[in-house]
């Protein structure tokens, strides 16, 4: 499954599609069970071209089993994600422990499967439709992608920000939105906790599939194709080198 979006953005990496599945696929790649890791460490691979699994008992991160909907959001981040207690160093991401229970009590139900996979959109086959469609960006390839989400809208409320773990900015809201028919994109991997695992130029955009689709079929009859794009696009390849 090619992208046109990426093409036109000259994406250094694979778009990542975002599936649940009944079964972990053969050759995915996974935490081992009880080692502590990072669901976007394997967003990473995802994105070079790795097929990754995350199961209830190989998602080892407290906040990541609950972002991808394997189980609830443990009591003690409440204390982690504010001010700590004397027994927990707190990370001061929210002010005080009642503003993370306020953002637990209001995250969005995530419907539980067996295996949430990020595998490469290119590997998708016909049978398999993706929840989500994850794209890492720098600042100009980002800016072609807000302007596309809002290419065809009448409103200018199509991309958001939401606080939250770098796996639930990049997975679970698009994911999420797409099974409630919800097309807003979003921009996620500014958890400060997800940064060292990114490369600093970058971030993510995620797209709901049924979004995608509609913003795929835009792209010949968009800016993408003109000529103030195309001067970025040569700055864009200018910067691989």
């Amino acid at each position: 499954m090619n992208s046109k979006i990426a093409e036109a953005i000259k994406l250094r990496s694979h778009p990542v599609a975002v599936l649940y599945e009944d079964h972990t696929p053969e050759d995915a790649l996974q935490f081992t069970p009880g080692r502590r890791a990072c669901v976007i460490s394997l967003l990473i691979a995802a994105s070079k071209g790795r097929t990754a699994a995350f199961t209830e008992e190989t998602t080892p991160c407290p906040g990541g089993k609950a972002g991808l909907g394997f189980d609830k959001f443990p009591p003690f981040l409440e204390n982690l994600l504010s001010s700590g207690n004397e027994n927990l160093p707190g990370e001061f991401y929210k002010k005080t422990p009642e503003l993370v229970k306020n953002y637990i009590s209001g995250f969005p139900r995530v419907e539980k499967s067996n295996c949430v996979v990020l595998k490469p959109l290119d590997l998708v086959m016909e049978s398999e439709t993706p929840l989500a469609v994850i794209f890492l960006v720098n600042a100009d390839q980002l800016s072609g992608l807000v302007t596309l989400a809002n290419f065809d809208s009448p409103t200018q409320e199509n991309v958001k920000i939401h606080f939250g773990a770098g796996c639930a900015q990049a997975i679970c809201y698009a994911a999420v939105g797409n099974q409630l028919g919800n097309k807003d994109c979003f921009i996620g991997l500014t958890d400060p906790s997800a940064r060292k695992y990114v490369d600093k130029d970058l971030l993510s955009f995620t797209i709901p599939y049924c979004r995608y689709l509609e913003m795929e079929s835009n792209v010949e009859n968009s800016f993408l194709v003109h000529e103030t794009w195309q001067s970025l696009s040569k700055r864009i390849e200018q910067s691989r080198d």
